[in-house]
């Protein structure tokens, strides 16, 4: 292990972290009001990315179209996905209701092929670097920090504010979940649908407005990423790390959601400071075997619920 390397790694998968766990929030959301395992959530971080982009930028003919200033893209591109949001669990997913749950599950993987489609005869397929993001890569801040390489840490601007933003934004949707009427309501439909009804919930008016909000969750983690990315349809790939945060944090957990997000920036950040080659280069492994090991401690995750049902 490379020492003095660590806590430039440390700082820096803390801070990717905390977009990792963004994103699984809206999985998790999805997850904990319906049941579903969302595999579309990726594609619609991606096709989040690349409204703001619309909305901000110019076409590839290089005619402008909105140019609106950031704040007001990412306002039009989270109306816009609230609205895809709405529109994927009722034309797509109410008429599966009572449908084995497999069935509903391989209909999230056909969206996130539709969400692909679309975004590539839309925006093209090829990268957009044009994204108007407030930092550009070279502006950083350095910290002192004695044992470091160089005594520094060095810190993206657009990183920092990008893990800011994911947090607030966590935090947000959790007490909206914990102190909110409705946030109690989605909370009693993701125990029991029947029961719920039975005390006048709406559960098909919650399912929508869950999905709404994972339409939001993911439009914000889009922008994030593609203020230090640029944005492509590769963006869709981010929710393959994901799948290890959420099942580290417990799959029903939104706190979870972030703190599994934070240890698999971690897990991969710090692997990247070994100096054994071989390990070195296996980062993108790193959160799926630390996955394993916490399984096979604490099945349910580290925040997860266990459940015992009597036969």
């Amino acid at each position: 292990m490379n020492w003095e390397l660590v806590p430039q790694q440390f700082a820096t998968g803390v801070l990717n972290g905390g977009i990792i766990g963004l994103i699984a929030l809206g999985i998790v959301l999805i997850y904990k009001s319906s049941e579903v395992f969302n595999f579309a959530q990726g594609h619609m971080v991606m096709l989040g990315a690349y409204l703001t982009w619309w909305f901000a930028g110019a076409n590839e003919t290089g005619s402008e179209l909105f140019n609106l200033p950031l704040w007001a893209a990412v306002i039009m591109a989270l109306i816009a996905a609230t609205l895809l949001g709405l529109m994927i669990e009722r034309l797509a997913l109410r008429p599966m209701t009572g449908q084995p749950l497999l069935s509903i599950i391989l209909m999230t993987l056909g969206l996130s092929l539709f969400l692909e489609g679309l975004a590539a005869i839309s925006f093209g397929i090829q990268p957009k670097s044009n994204f108007p993001a407030p930092f550009g890569p070279s502006d950083v801040f350095r910290i002192p920090f004695p044992g470091a390489f160089n005594d520094t840490i060095i810190l993206r601007y657009a990183l920092v504010a990008a893990f800011v933003v994911s947090v607030v934004t966590a935090v947000v949707f959790i007490l909206f979940f914990r102190k909110t009427r409705t946030g109690l309501a989605m909370r009693a439909t993701s125990e029991n649908h029947e029961l719920a009804r039975s005390v006048g919930i709406k559960v098909p008016r919650i399912f929508g407005l869950s999905w709404a909000i994972a339409g939001i969750v993911a439009t914000l983690g889009g922008v994030l990423l593609a203020m230090l990315t640029g944005v492509s349809l590769s963006l869709a790939t981010v929710v393959l790390v994901t799948f290890p945060a959420i099942l580290l944090g417990g799959l029903e957990s939104l706190p979870g959601a972030v703190v599994g997000g934070i240890i698999v920036g971690l897990s991969q950040a710090l692997v990247q400071a070994s100096t054994m080659p071989v390990i070195r280069h296996s980062s993108e492994i790193a959160p799926y075997v630390l996955l394993l090991i916490v399984l096979v401690i604490r099945p349910e995750g580290l925040f997860g619920q266990k459940r015992i049902e009597r036969i």
